[in-house]
């Protein structure tokens, strides 16, 4: 099972009284995090309430793009993306990024005029980005039998294998003085004066100043506990790996699939063109804050209501901090794949490639996506709360993301000069009156 392919993580042993920093949740985002403060010699203690990289930092697709982002994201995803390159030298190990480039392939004059769209952002940035007609696309994927219209294509996009990267971080943090603690849900936080001064745990309290949620889809219920309203809802996300064979080694999204070469040799599979929510009580709640992404994507969102509503009906938003609390009695999303949309991913891949007939399903699984109304994440400090931060909502886009949003928030905790502008990630934007904007997907 999938589960069991996650790289583990040792755990410490002895919770701290004190430490500087508590990052709780162990993705991507939030191992990032623990190992750029620890590089500081800043004290930090991470604490997942299950294992490192046990919900969507090890289930997502694995790519590291900048390619079709906001441009509110475009900033954090280049320096994102020159972390991860130095990323198996700076852990001493490997974490399995690859420079292969990415295309979006595209069908009509439609596709190619909202991509040139796109790249009017990208070229401010100096990026590789570019849009690539019939021919060069079937020199980059000669196993085609399609014909495109052309291609967005970054030659500098890359990969990363989701089962390793977040767990060779973690290793790296606590190399560097971070201590890492799993099976350790925070059941919630301490304040004197209004400011944070500790977390209780499961396992105890940790006195400290500075408390970072990089919850992934839990950070919602986390926040609302504190009487911090998070406007985040969840996006169920199936994938399939297949056998390995001899296929195109760039990653590509088309019509109906999406697919990356593997480090193994297979391929990670999933649609790209449907988005799945599950109707929850909060689907309701924040109806008025996601209602213009429905008025954008109603073409592609297939809702659907199955048992989480009213699993999540009967979870309790409050909780006594010596009381076993929500994290604790599921320690990880495991949601069933749904198969008829991966058979359907299978089936568009085969047909523009043929050779994918060769490739047997090895497994496939089911993650949930934490998603924000504008699809651009929150790495702030949230104001009501003095030395409690948020870094989550990264709406499909955190493992490409993650050690440039990790180092980031690093800036913010420590009051250094923060690696780019954060104002676009505030928090506030959400009650403050700012206009939220869309900018698409992809």
């Amino acid at each position: 099972m999938m589960l069991a392919d996650i790289a583990p993580v040792a755990s410490d042993d002895i919770l701290p009284e004190r430490t500087d920093v508590v990052v709780i949740g162990g993705g991507i985002i939030g191992t990032s995090l623990a190992l750029f403060l620890a590089e500081r010699n800043v004290s930090v203690v991470l604490c997942e309430k299950g294992r490192i990289a046990g919900e969507q930092s090890s289930r997502n697709w694995g790519w590291c793009r900048q390619m079709g982002r906001d441009p509110r994201e475009i900033p954090l995803i280049i320096e994102s993306l020159a972390l991860w390159r130095q990323m198996n030298d700076r852990l001493g190990e490997e974490a399995g990024f690859r420079t292969t480039g990415i295309l979006y392939l595209a069908t009509t004059e439609e596709d190619v005029a909202r991509h040139e769209q796109w790249l009017q952002h990208a070229r401010s940035y100096q990026l590789d980005s570019q849009l690539i007609g019939t021919e060069r696309v079937a020199e980059l994927l000669p196993q085609s039998v399609k014909r495109w219209k052309g291609a967005l294509y970054t030659p500098s996009d890359g990969k990363a294998e989701p089962f390793i990267a977040a767990p060779a971080i973690a290793r790296g943090a606590r190399r560097a003085g971070a201590k890492i603690f799993t099976n350790c849900a925070v059941r919630g936080i301490e304040r004197q004066a209004g400011h944070i001064s500790g977390v209780v745990t499961e396992k105890g309290r940790i006195a400290c100043s500075q408390v970072v949620l990089a919850g992934g889809a839990w950070s919602s219920l986390f926040c609302g506990s504190l009487d911090v309203r998070l406007p985040q809802l969840k996006i169920l996300s199936s994938v399939l790996r297949t056998t390995p064979i001899e296929g195109p080694a760039p990653s590509a999204w088309g019509p109906g699939f999406a697919y990356r070469k593997r480090a193994d040799g297979g391929y990670t599979v999933a649609h790209g063109g449907l988005i799945s929510p599950e109707l929850v009580p909060d689907s309701f709640a924040f109806f008025s804050d996601f209602l213009p992404t429905l008025q954008l994507e109603w073409k592609s969102i297939r809702p659907r209501l199955s048992g989480r509503f009213f699993e999540e009906w009967n979870t309790p938003r409050r909780w006594a901090l010596d009381q076993i609390s929500p994290f604790e009695k599921t320690r990880i999303f495991d949601p069933r794949p749904r198969s008829g949309e991966l058979n359907a991913a299978l089936a568009n891949l085969r047909q523009v490639f043929p050779l994918f007939q060769d490739a047997r399903v090895t497994d496939s699984w089911a993650g949930y996506i934490d998603v924000m109304p504008d699809a651009v994440p929150v790495i702030s400090g949230v104001d009501s709360i003095p030395g409690f931060f948020v870094a989550t909502g990264f709406s499909g886009h955190g493992f490409g993301i993650g050690p440039g949003a990790g180092r980031l928030m690093a800036d913010l905790v420590t009051g250094s000069t923060p690696i780019v502008d954060p104002s676009p990630f505030r928090f506030s934007r959400f009650n403050d009156g700012s206009k939220i904007s869309l900018y698409g997907r992809h």
